[in-house]
Formats: C-alpha cells, sequence, structure tokens
C-alpha cells in the first residue's frame, strides 16, 4: 500500500470523531473531519481579513504592525485552544502508527 493511502486511511480511521487528528510526522494537528476543515477555513479568511488594511496603506505605522501582529497573535492562540479541545491528544510522532497503536 502506497504511504498516501495508508496516510488516508490513518485519517479516515477516526471513531472518536476529532475535528483533528496527531500529524503523522512531527507534533501537531491536521483537520481530519468536515469541521476540523471549516475551522481552519474560517481561520485562513481572518487572516486575509486582517491583511487587507495593509493592501491599501504600502506605508503602516509601528502601531498598525503592533495590531496586526497581536490579532494574529490572538486568532492563531483561538486555533491551538480549538484544535486542542477538539483533536486528538498530542504527542511526538515518526510515521503511520500500526493498525494496534491506533486503537489505544
Amino acid at each position: 500500500m502506497s504511504f498516501w493511502s495508508e496516510y488516508v486511511a490513518y485519517i479516515k480511521d477516526n471513531p472518536q470523531g476529532y475535528w483533528f487528528k496527531s500529524k503523522v510526522y512531527g507534533w501537531g494537528w491536521v483537520p481530519a473531519t468536515r469541521e476540523g476543515w471549516l475551522t481552519l477555513a474560517i481561520f485562513v479568511a481572518v487572516l486575509a481579513f486582517l491583511i487587507v488594511p495593509f493592501s491599501k496603506n504600502p506605508q503602516p505605522s509601528d502601531q498598525d504592525v503592533f495590531l496586526f501582529l497581536g490579532e494574529v497573535l490572538l486568532w492563531v492562540i483561538v486555533l491551538l485552544f480549538i484544535c486542542y479541545k477538539t483533536g486528538e491528544p498530542l504527542r511526538w510522532r515518526w510515521g503511520i502508527p500500526d493498525k494496534e497503536d491506533r486503537q489505544r
């Protein structure tokens, strides 16, 4: 079986209904359900919305940049909180877990 088909099987094997599953390599999450993808899409849309004022003003003030970075940090914290609450418990991974490991 190819890596891609094993990866898709890993993501689809979600009896707990986690919105976000643990990444296959490293530490973090990836969207696993429609709700997870919708959350990620909303996050990207919010970031795009926050960037709009910078496209209108090529020389933003220091206060504008500071405010922008604060808003981005706030939204990243919100996304991480949602991932933590609706996602699989975090742990370091290096490869697709065996079927027995997934059932634990």
